[in-house]
């Protein structure tokens, strides 16, 4: 019996790591050519269950079943021998290696290549292709944008052949143009009988791919419903056990002086200049299609890089910013990738938040640990830091509040102008909401705020401007009063609604 024709099947899966109970009597029905979306909150357990899927980890007790037969998973590869290909969320490329040998990575014995180069080649070019163009297979891979990246890892999956395809949040790393392509080559997968195993936490995407939604809450499994019955409401409640009704943000607060100005910022040879003024208590957006030059100007603004123009934070006098003066002059960088550029992940979540701001916590000569405990924990109030002790590692951690832990860090400098590259990229509604309100209230106070975001909505709920990137120049500015999904959509793609020029 072909894997494609069997299903997965897992029943009363539990899974504990000492004190932690991570699944208890979970459910799940992956049914041959379906798209089986999971849903919950960061810390429900989806990560701990495909896991378990994937072979990385082995329930305590349950069973897992493909077809009629009994499976016991105990590693990665035997995962892949049942047909089983997991992409993860974190963007698993090794940058100094070729595009190629990322796609083919694990595939090969230590002396035998399963294919011969040439077929290798082809395959790659192929199945790569339906999801990105004009890739250099020889190009290392950590010259690709994060988009990129990610779609190497979804092609490593695919060119496996498999008849169960797990998708861990595999789209929060991907544009527009690549998630759509992506869910054109999930209809084709489904369509020939491959089981599709989907985890997002944006609704949008839910409602569009999904043929049903599982719910986990607290590691059990709450809920399944049939694409007819997916309603948001419905599956926030599941996921957190009340409504998630929040207070609305307020877009009618007061905005103060400039605080950080761009004077023609260029980003690439021949592409326009850009100018941008903030102020106190603004919230401005930055959105565009991968690659397209947004991630590039918030570096500039943050003195990450440098270039053509000027970036000066407003003071008396004006001080230019530069690499490395940033935090003195009261801005915050928030990057992109935690796990690349955020975390240190061999240390506590208190270290972690504390690092940048050790001279707080000084006592004469020494560091006091009582000291920078009692300042940690007045954020793990304000931001609902969900962890066990902050001595725990940092990795112990679900992505919404390593995220949170990250901000905290930045928030303790006392920013007057904080930079967020995606804060929200792969947390869960309810942690997304608890951002929301967090921004809101730093806005009120009278913080600056330049928020880049891959989601079109989270834009359209948050920000009070927004800067729409094409070709390395600002291609549109769309105000409040004009911003809609559709307007920030066309201007991705070259088309003016609702836009300044």
């Amino acid at each position: 019996m072909s894997v494609a024709a069997s299903g997965l099947r897992l029943t009363g899966i539990s899974k504990h790591f000492g004190a932690t109970r991570a699944l208890v009597d979970a459910e799940l029905d992956l049914r041959p050519g379906e798209v089986h979306t999971l849903l919950g909150e960061n810390g429900s357990g989806k990560s701990t269950l495909v896991k378990i899927i994937g072979g990385v980890h082995r329930p305590d007790s349950g069973s897992l079943t493909m077809g009629e037969a009994s499976l016991a998973l105990r590693s990665p590869r035997q995962a892949h021998r049942r047909g089983i290909a997991v992409v993860f969320q974190e963007v698993l490329t090794a940058t100094s290696q070729s595009v190629l040998d990322n796609i083919w990575l694990g595939t090969d014995g230590v002396f035998v290549r399963r294919l011969a180069r040439p077929a290798q080649r082809r395959i790659a070019t192929e199945t790569l292709g339906r999801l990105i163009d004009g890739v250099d297979l020889d190009a290392p891979a950590g010259s690709l944008s994060l988009s990129e990246r990610q779609a190497i890892c979804i092609t490593r999956a695919l060119v496996r052949e498999p008849g169960i395809l797990v998708l861990d949040e595999s789209t929060a790393a991907l544009d527009v143009r690549t998630r759509d392509r992506l869910f054109a080559e999930i209809r084709r997968l489904t369509a020939d009988g491959v089981g599709v195993l989907f985890i997002s936490h944006r609704m949008d995407e839910v409602q569009e791919i999904s043929d049903r939604v599982s719910v986990l809450r607290s590691g059990r499994t709450v809920s399944t419903v049939d694409r007819a019955d997916v309603a948001v409401d419905r599956l926030i409640a599941d996921m957190t056990g009340s409504s998630g009704v929040v207070q609305g943000l307020d877009h009618d607060r007061p905005i103060g002086d400039p605080t950080l100005r761009a004077d023609g910022v260029t980003l690439a040879p021949g592409a326009a200049p850009i100018d941008l003024t903030l102020r106190a208590g603004e919230l401005v957006g930055l959105a565009g299609l991968e690659g397209h030059g947004q991630d590039a100007f918030l570096k500039r603004l943050a003195g990450v890089t440098e270039g053509e123009g000027t970036v000066t934070r407003v003071l008396s006098p004006d001080i230019g910013i530069r690499p490395g003066n940033g935090a003195e002059l009261g801005v915050a960088y928030l990057p992109r990738e935690r796990r690349g550029e955020s975390l240190f992940e061999s240390m506590s979540i208190r270290d972690n938040f504390a690092l940048p701001t050790l001279q707080q916590d000084r006592r004469g000569p020494l560091l006091s640990a009582g000291r920078m405990r009692e300042r940690f924990a007045e954020f793990v109030t304000a931001l609902k830091v969900r962890l066990g002790t902050q001595e725990d590692p940092i990795s112990s951690l679900s992505g919404g509040s390593q995220q949170k832990v990250v901000l905290a860090r930045w928030l303790a400098t006392e920013p007057k102008v904080l930079l967020l590259n995606d804060p929200t990229r792969g947390v869960d509604i309810m942690t997304k909401r608890e951002i929301y309100a967090t921004l809101d209230r730093l806005c009120a106070d009278g913080m600056s705020i330049v928020l880049l975001s891959s989601e079109v909505e989270e834009l359209v709920e948050l920000v009070d401007r927004v800067l729409v990137f094409r070709d390395q120049s600002v291609f549109a500015e769309i105000p409040r009063e004009g911003l809609t999904s559709e307007a920030v959509v066309a201007a991705y793609f070259g088309q003016r609604a609702g836009a300044v020029a």
